[in-house]
This record gives structure tokens, sequence and C-alpha cells, in this order.
């Protein structure tokens, strides 16, 4: 394991071992603490009292967060015909049909999320062991393989984030950037935290959300209080 730098261990200190945060306190240690000398994303972790192996009790979905994530997203779009022009004027960095399957077959990557129509899916399916590595893969169930694409270019441009628990039930999403004012990290921080307890599977069993952590991305995490959050 690493040696932790001296910074860390400083940030560390100003965290009251054991004591779990309101929202509001937690965001406001994280931007306390936090050190590097570039602006830090704040990410938010939920461990959920899920098992993830059992189809029903996978947490998946999107949520747009009002303020966004604090990045600029290069939204890609695989259609044809109308819908390119559609894309376009939506405000899509990037459009186009087989020539884009081609081209991310080549080894180009440089966008931050695809959108297809479901008329595409037959090519865009062929880049499934490249782009869903890297959580790019279109998916019905994230509203990015729809003909709507419009509706779906401006929530990405927006700031949509997926929420997904990983093989051991844990979902980590970026809510936004230190340099966020407190009020909209609390409200996006919010959005996301309902989002989540909405999704709750009827299947699962026993405490819900298990622990919540904030963290900047160098800095050390925070705990929250999560019984704030078990509905």
């Amino acid at each position: 394991m690493p040696k932790q730098g001296k910074k860390y261990r400083a940030a560390l200190e100003k965290v009251e071992p054991g004591r779990k945060y309101t929202l509001e306190e937690g965001l406001a240690k994280v931007r306390e603490i936090a050190f590097a000398k570039f602006d830090e994303t704040v990410e938010l972790t939920m461990w959920l009292g899920v098992d993830p192996r059992k189809a029903d009790q996978l947490v998946r979905g999107t949520v747009v967060l009002p303020h966004g994530v604090g990045r600029k997203v290069r939204v890609l779009v695989i259609a044809q015909g109308e819908k390119v022009k559609e894309a376009e004027e939506a405000g899509a960095d990037f459009v186009g049909g087989e020539d884009m399957v081609n081209q991310i077959k080549g080894g180009w990557l440089d966008f931050d999320a695809v959108i297809a129509t479901p008329d595409m899916m037959r090519l865009v399916g062929q880049l499934g062991k490249i782009l869903g590595p890297r959580g790019l893969m279109p998916n019905p169930k994230t509203g990015t393989v729809t003909f709507d694409v419009a509706t779906a270019v401006r929530e990405t441009k927006a700031g949509k984030v997926e929420y997904r628990v990983d093989k051991t039930g844990v979902i980590h999403v970026g809510i936004g950037k230190v340099s966020f004012e407190p009020d909209k990290l609390r409200e996006n921080a919010q959005t996301l935290l309902d989002a989540v307890v909405k999704a709750k599977p009827s299947t699962a069993k026993g405490k819900y959300v298990k622990k919540v952590n904030l963290a900047a991305t160098m800095s050390p995490g925070v705990l929250l209080d999560e019984t704030a959050y078990v509905k």
C-alpha cells in the first residue's frame, strides 16, 4: 500500500473519526479538506444491501443532476436519416452512422457518451467489447438507445449520469466539482440519493442503504449518516 502523503494526512486529521455527518456538513468538510492543485471531482459512494448477482436486485438507472457535473460532455450519436440532423441541432459533438462505428473499431474514443437509435444497434452491437468495459455501450435502460435523440443529447449535456451497483453492491458517482457552490453540490447529491433510494428493489431484504461516503478525488472520505436515506 502506498504511503500517504503529508497533505493527505493533514486532511485526514480534520475528519472526526467515527463521526457520521449530515449531507451539508459532509460537503462542507470535503470542500475544506480538498488540497489538490486542480479542481477535484466530488464523488458520492453508496454501499447497498443488495445482491448484484441476482437480476432482480441490480440497482441501475440514470438521473439528471440539476447543476451538471462540472465538465463538458462530448456526445456521440450513431444514427441515420433525419435523426442525424436532429442530433446535430440538439448539440451532439459527433454524429454519424457506419462511419463512426468503423472509426471506433480503429481505436477512436474521443467522446464521453454514446447515444444510438434502435435501428443502428445491429452495427453498434459489434462494439460491445470496446464500449462495454468503458461504460459507454448504449442501453435502452439508460435512455441511450432511443429514437428521441434530441432529448437524450440535451439531457446528457445537461448533466445526466448513470448509477449502477458494481459486483460488490457499491455505487460510485461524481456529483460535481469542489469549486461548485455548496447549494449546487447539495442539490446534485440529494438528487442522486433520492434516485437510488427510489430504485430500491422490492426483493432487497434488510437494510438497503448501509453506508454513504463523500470524497474529493485526492482527499480522504467523509461518512454521512445513512439513516437519513432509509425510506
